[in-house]
């Protein structure tokens, strides 16, 4: 790296051994009296999709106040620390996703479009919403997009009502015909992040001869620090802490696996053995993306369809997916709410992370919209309607939170991946069986 008196690109590295260290957002990177520059008070936009499978309990999902966001219900509670930035959608559907099967739940969600039936490798979907984003915000980054999930997801045979197996276990489709696998190792991930290039073996040497990845940039560190200014110096030590702790909890992980004699059979070997330390690891690696502008866009499948992951930790000992089949029972519902509950509060775990990480003159939440939701209603019923949707962040792109938006009847899922396409720069016309926007999430003083 050769560090000049000039201003630092955006894209900055700090290059070592097979490995690439980009930068977060520095003052050092504003050029001075560039008045059409990216500068703090503009920062890029950022757009994330994480999928919950099988519904929710509605009852205690669905807030009682129309238009202001008033208490929050039980299972959304734990958002209260970010409610100014949250929107609940409420009566959005997935017509194309009938008929109701779990595949089609997970297949219409981020494309809202009709999955071709079959069991063979002929399967035909359609460009999903995150990856139209990629094409256009994601062009000039490391990553156009990132794809995770936290379940070893088979991508071949038939998985379920005669569907092909991808239908299930992509969320992602750069082309109707081209399903994008999601990577569920932290390991991996990671070194997608930061490594830079190599066979494997030249990788895992590389692995070999460093305590930490960190290791490999310190006289660059050293060097970066000497010519930024104080505030950016604790910004990079913030970062870079946070990398190293990422790091840290991946070589736990990876340890204790030597001791796992019962692996869970949904999770990579090597992967934390706690649902929460493994989802909180993976989130971390997307506020990692983001922050060091590595990737824009990611999509996030927090479970799959189908999932007999049990929850005894929460009180919820049964499978995820026959407890689903609730049947109106109250003693089931009470454990769908529990699931749906410990979900969302992960998630608001991660976006209070958002929140605190500066990014320009605001935080890295401001910046960044996230759709959170299910593509699946009641589960016991298999509809596709009344899906469980929240979006939140994006006020640096002219959504305004703190809102209950409920319709009168049921309204394509896909106008809101139309307003959330147009909130983060990228104009169509239509998107799926969309038929308008959801104008009501648009702050008016942004139009």
């Amino acid at each position: 790296m050769i560090i000049t008196k000039k201003a630092l690109p955006r894209r900055t590295f700090l290059r070592g051994m097979q490995a690439a260290l980009a930068l977060p957002l520095l003052d050092a990177m504003v050029p001075a009296a560039t008045a059409l520059a990216r500068t703090p008070a503009r920062p890029i936009s950022r757009l994330g999709f994480v999928f919950i499978p099988m519904g929710c309990d509605h009852g205690r999902w669905t807030p009682s106040d129309d238009e202001h966001l008033g208490r929050l219900t039980p299972i959304l509670s734990p958002l209260e620390p970010v409610k100014d930035q949250l929107t609940v959608v409420t009566r959005t559907e997935l017509q194309n996703s009938y008929p109701g099967t779990h595949d089609t739940s997970n297949s219409g969600f981020l494309s809202a479009a009709y999955a071709k039936h079959t069991e063979s490798s002929d399967y035909y979907l359609g460009t999903t919403v995150d990856q139209i984003a990629a094409r256009k915000i994601g062009r000039d980054t490391q990553l156009p997009s990132l794809e995770l999930s936290m379940d070893l997801n088979p991508l071949a045979g038939v998985c379920n009502n005669g569907y092909a197996c991808v239908y299930q276990n992509c969320l992602s489709w750069s082309s109707p015909t081209t399903p994008l696998p999601a990577e569920a190792h932290p390991r991996i991930v990671f070194e997608r992040l930061f490594g830079e290039g190599g066979t494997a073996a030249e990788r895992a040497a590389a692995l070999d001869s460093r305590a930490s990845l960190l290791d490999a940039f310190s006289s660059d560190i050293a060097r970066l620090k000497g010519v930024i200014g104080a505030s950016d110096r604790v910004r990079v030590d913030q970062y870079l802490d946070s990398v190293r702790e990422v790091e840290r909890q991946i070589q736990r992980a990876e340890a204790a696996a030597h001791d796992d004699t019962m692996p869970d059979a949904d999770r990579p070997i090597g992967v934390p053995a706690a649902f929460a330390d493994h989802a909180r690891l993976m989130f971390d690696l997307q506020l990692l993306a983001f922050q060091a502008d590595i990737t824009r866009v990611v999509s996030f499948q927090l479970t799959r369809e189908l999932s007999n992951r049990t929850y005894p930790e929460i009180g919820v000992p049964d499978p995820h997916h026959p407890t689903s089949h609730h049947g109106n029972d109250p003693e089931k519902l009470l454990k769908i709410s529990k699931i749906n509950t410990f979900h969302v509060s992960l998630f608001a775990e991660f976006l209070e992370k958002l929140q605190a990480t500066p990014d320009g003159d605001g935080s890295l939440l401001d910046s960044t919209v996230y759709l959170y939701g299910s593509g699946m209603g009641n589960s016991s019923l298999h509809d596709h309607e009344n899906l469980p949707i929240l979006v939140t962040g994006g006020a640096a792109c002219g959504l305004r939170g703190g809102r209950h938006i409920r319709y009168d009847r049921g309204t394509p899922l896909a106008n809101l991946h139309l307003t959330l396409l147009d909130r983060v720069g990228v104009r169509l016309d239509s998107f799926g069986d969309s038929n308008g926007r959801v104008e009501e999430l648009v702050d008016e003083a942004s139009v």
